[in-house]
């Protein structure tokens, strides 16, 4: 009898063993990423070692194994660059004129043949570096949308693939030096922890903070693989998508598409307090987050018994962007997809601002030239030089406006 009540006892300690669930902390992260004590986070800084040290720990109480070269962390050296057309010089070690990156690296390992990289910078401006968009007194640009958005929904996947998905391993990489040029992805790329022949495709979230009213959410890369247009809207259930071929792009997924992987880049769009201290953790849409991470969590499951995704070159719009010498001073909405191109932001004391033009303005003609997609208006500017006066028209609520404008 006492050894039947033993063996019931232990059954019963077995059945009440706790189950693994994927805590949901994006808030929490965000605050922590986006906090005044990590001062902006910019490459190389003190602000960025405790934001690599925090997401190293995420990584570490999910019980997902260190991938770095010196356990989760990939350090990096390099010149900043003087001229802006020459290549980064990387460095073995520091020096008084190098700066030192540092790439967070955690992989779940299912014994698959295959691995997903998912991705998202966690760097950002610090006080105000270059790229920079504010003209006041120095502050904190605590980047919440840009990026720390994107680091806490990878950390969000990670909790999820935990038991999930065992078709392919993952690598989780929260990268460095990305606003100063893709620094750490491009690193990583050169220098995988990992058999780079293994890259299955890679996930980059860049940007996913601010969900709009209409739920629209852009997807680079959806060209780089066959199947990935397929997949995208097949998985969609809450978005208005608007898609873009190209595996070239102003983030991290370029460097890996550049060493022919397939990728597909998350962005929720711009806005006025892009790459300014405004952009905060409270200005931050949290249930689109959560969308946004089911989506693409659904999206990997699609994939999970494809096997090798197929690699296909895109067409690299970036090589047909007309170089320009003047601007009009304003932030393009990147998620407009009806005619023309509507301003998401005008910037203080540049020409669209002093020739009165607002937010929502959609720009319908520049001088000779009628736009009719963000190409159009890019021709139609380079072809002005500092000191230059054309007019414009814009569609303001439904009412045209000319205006005059001086570069």
């Amino acid at each position: 009898m006492k050894r039947i009540l033993l063996i019931v006892i232990f059954i019963s300690l077995v059945g009440c063993k706790k189950e693994y669930q994927a805590e949901n902390k994006i808030k929490t992260d965000v605050s922590f990423l986006a906090s005044d004590d990590l001062e902006g986070r910019q490459t190389g800084t003190e602000g960025e070692k405790k934001a690599a040290e925090y997401i190293a720990n995420r990584f570490k109480e999910m019980g997902i194994e260190a991938k770095g070269t010196d356990g989760y962390y990939q350090d990096f050296s390099f010149k900043p660059k003087t001229d802006p057309h020459q290549e980064i010089e990387y460095t073995v070690t520091g020096t008084d004129s190098t700066v030192n990156g540092r790439n967070v690296v955690a992989f779940l390992d299912n014994n698959a043949s295959k691995t997903i990289v998912v991705g998202a910078h966690y760097d950002h401006l610090g006080y105000g570096a270059e790229g920079s968009l504010y003209r006041g007194e120095t502050a904190i640009h605590n980047g919440a949308d840009d990026n720390a958005s994107g680091v806490a929904v990878m950390l969000n996947l990670a909790a999820k693939l935990k038991e999930s998905n065992n078709g392919n391993n993952y690598l989780f990489i929260a990268f460095s030096g990305e606003e100063m040029g893709l620094l750490g992805s491009n690193y990583f790329a050169k220098n995988p922890s990992i058999d780079a022949e293994s890259i299955n495709y890679m996930i980059n979230m860049d940007m996913v903070g601010r969900l709009n009213a209409d739920s629209t959410l852009a997807v680079y890369g959806v060209g780089t693989s066959p199947i990935f247009k397929q997949v995208i809207n097949a998985s969609n259930t809450n978005f208005k998508i608007v898609e873009n071929e190209s595996g070239v792009g102003p983030s991290d997924h370029t460097s890996f598409y550049l060493i022919d992987v397939p990728v597909l880049h998350f962005f929720t769009g711009q806005h006025e307090d892009y790459h300014k201290p405004g952009d905060d953790s409270d200005k931050l849409n949290y249930e689109g987050m959560d969308l946004i991470s089911d989506y693409i969590y659904d999206i990997l499951t699609d994939l999970d018994d494809n096997g090798e995704l197929a690699f296909r070159k895109t067409k690299n719009e970036s090589e047909d962007v007309p170089r320009f010498r003047v601007g009009l001073g304003v932030i393009p909405d990147y998620l407009y997809d009806g005619e023309g191109m509507r301003i998401d932001g005008v910037s203080e004391d540049k020409p669209a601002q002093k020739a009165g033009l607002q937010k929502g303005d959609i720009v319908i003609q520049l001088g000779d030239s009628t736009i009719v997609d963000m190409m159009s208006y890019m021709r139609a500017l380079s072809v002005f030089e500092e000191g230059n006066t054309t007019k414009v028209i814009v569609d303001r609520n439904g009412e045209r406006i000319e205006a005059e404008i001086k570069f």
